[in-house]
């Protein structure tokens, strides 16, 4: 069994209880990286991580776990979407700064980067019998992310035909896309949190709405907001949620899990300081 932070740290740094809910399961271990990561090097965690669960599985020693990040700037597109439809998207957006990333996620073309708050939940559907549906999944997803925007910021949503989080009918706070493999999850959700993301969202048409803009929660509360405690709060929202004990990931000691998630953010550390509005040539 992978240690545990003290009880006494997590209540300190998610500034209240974590909500005991479902004891029956094993509790859901989040990990929170403080510097901006490179999308490619994630999503090969992300498949790395995946692959451990699955081979854990066959002796039901896979632990459940959710990932709470930010990117560096960075364009992605789709399952749906083809290389050649983006070729000429590709190079305008690249030329901008940021980099461009296809995904294996359902959605649209999309933008990921520093102020907004990214999760990627990698949950094992089946440990609950009947297994819970994707449906289901997704649903609780987008109401973990409406819970924390109300709770915390009084904001509130309206009933969209859209997947995701919207303010109102044409401005879209949160995105959600998914894959689901073997009944393990993977990618997740993306909520915007300061300004930064808004100039890199103008440049596109995201998940193909457009009529649709992005929004953030410091420009619809006018305070200033950090994502360090965004995630700190949408932790708690998950686990009430989810109805899941939530636990931090103590990394030191949690095996080739811990050893994976340690590299990268090393990497990242690395890569030194990344644009902070789109760049063009005059």
């Amino acid at each position: 069994m992978w240690e545990l932070a003290s009880r006494e740290t997590q209540l300190r740094q998610t500034k209240k209880p974590l909500q005991l809910t479902n004891m029956s399961l094993p509790p859901v271990f989040y990990y929170y990286f403080r510097t901006p990561l490179p999308y490619a090097r994630t999503l090969a965690l992300q498949e790395r991580l995946h692959q451990i669960q699955l081979a854990a599985r066959r002796t039901s020693s896979h632990h459940d776990i959710l990932l709470l990040l930010q990117h560096r700037p960075v364009y992605t597109s789709g399952r749906r979407q083809t290389t050649d439809e983006l070729a000429d998207e590709r190079t305008r957006l690249t030329k901008i700064g940021a980099d461009f990333a296809t995904a294996a996620r359902g959605g649209q073309l999309t933008y990921h980067g520093p102020g907004q708050l990214v999760g990627y939940p990698l949950l094992d559907l089946s440990r609950t019998s009947p297994a819970m549906r994707i449906r289901d999944y997704i649903c609780k997803m987008q109401r973990t992310l409406q819970a924390y925007l109300a709770g915390e910021h009084g904001l509130r949503h309206v009933p969209s035909e859209h997947t995701g989080v919207f303010l109102d009918a044409t401005t879209k706070i949160a995105s959600i896309g998914v894959q689901v493999r073997h009944r393990l999850t993977t990618h997740g959700f993306a909520m915007n949190v300061t300004k930064e993301p808004l100039a890199w969202f103008d440049q596109v048409v995201a998940c193909g709405l457009a009529d649709v803009k992005a929004g953030c929660i410091e420009s619809v509360t006018g305070k200033p907001v950090e994502v360090d405690d965004v995630a700190r709060g949408v932790v708690a929202a998950f686990g009430t949620i989810y109805e899941r004990d939530v636990e931090e990931l103590r990394v030191a000691s949690a095996g080739e899990v811990g050893q994976a998630i340690m590299a990268l953010e090393e990497e990242a550390a690395a890569v030194g300081e990344w644009p902070q509005r789109p760049t063009y040539d005059h």
